[in-house]
């Protein structure tokens, strides 16, 4: 005899079921982004502690006793507002010019496709998995023979190009820009750099704006080619300025915290302005051609 069916679940055991599931991840999820953010929190909160407190253990979050001095001493000891500048200056510039790179690279290589387009890309691709230390030495000599150390113009001689930020580009163009709006713009009369700018730069905003947070934070974050570029005090970034704090015996906890946690501020702000053109940019970067 054949065994009897088993019972289809109802439509109400699978909607508990899906919630039990979705509470989970959004559980395991929220652990983990608590894991990621805390600290930073302590870090903010090193900032405002006593040396004693912040040597104490177990750590607290909230410092017992909230004290200005660490950020009142890291402000009148040193010039951080000055290495925020440069890091600010560097950052911007450096991100307006991978954009406009990569825009133009992007839209060539997937509106006018060739033999010779795809090879180029090939390489541009592959000049991805290349770590800058490789060729940070000779970009170095290039910076000093052209009399460019110690200037803003050395720190972005190395960041004007990112390989990704063409392929992200180049991935929207294709995905969001569709031949057809093209070719009824040159039927029209219009020329290829009006199209450019009046057509394909405007539909490339969460792709460029996605690309600008992306190229901000790289060039913010930068520690290795600031360090040998710049060699005096008034031309540090604050990468390099904050690295001042740590001796070959001792770390100045109390004024690493502060400018750390001063150091904080743009980049957040700037992720917060940004942040749907970065998600929408990014997304649509790993659609399926």
């Amino acid at each position: 005899m054949n065994a009897p069916a088993k019972p289809l679940p109802s439509s109400g055991q699978l909607r508990r079921k899906r919630q039990t599931l979705d509470f989970l991840v959004d559980a395991i999820l929220l652990v983990f982004g608590l894991m990621m953010i805390l600290p930073l929190i302590l870090l903010v909160a090193n900032a405002f502690k006593t040396p004693a407190e912040m040597l104490s253990w177990p750590p607290s979050i909230i410092p017992a006793n909230p004290t200005l001095d660490n950020i009142t001493a890291v402000l009148s000891d040193t010039p951080l507002m000055l290495w925020i500048f440069n890091s600010f200056a560097f950052a911007v510039l450096s991100a307006m010019a991978i954009s406009i790179t990569s825009a133009i690279a992007g839209y060539l290589l997937a509106k006018f496709p060739s033999r010779i387009m795809n090879v180029l890309f090939a390489i541009i691709l592959a000049t991805a998995i290349v770590p800058f230390e490789v060729y940070m030495i000779p970009l170095y000599f290039q910076a000093q023979s052209l009399g460019l150390l110690n200037s803003l113009g050395g720190l972005l001689l190395g960041y004007l190009v990112m390989s990704f930020g063409i392929f992200l580009v180049r991935q929207n163009v294709i995905h969001s820009i569709p031949d057809e709006l093209l070719e009824a713009a040159r039927i029209d009369g219009a020329g290829e750099i009006w199209i450019f700018v009046r057509i394909v730069l405007p539909l490339l905003r969460g792709a460029l704006g996605a690309l600008f947070v992306l190229a901000f934070f790289q060039a913010w974050t930068a520690f290795a080619w600031p360090l040998i570029v710049a060699t005096t005090q008034p031309s540090y970034t604050i990468e390099v300025g904050l690295a001042l704090f740590q001796t070959g015996f001792t770390v100045d906890l109390g004024r690493l915290s502060a400018a750390s946690a001063i150091v904080l501020v743009p980049s957040v702000l700037l992720f917060v302005l940004l942040r749907r053109n970065f998600v929408e940019g990014v997304a649509s970067s790993g659609l399926k051609e």
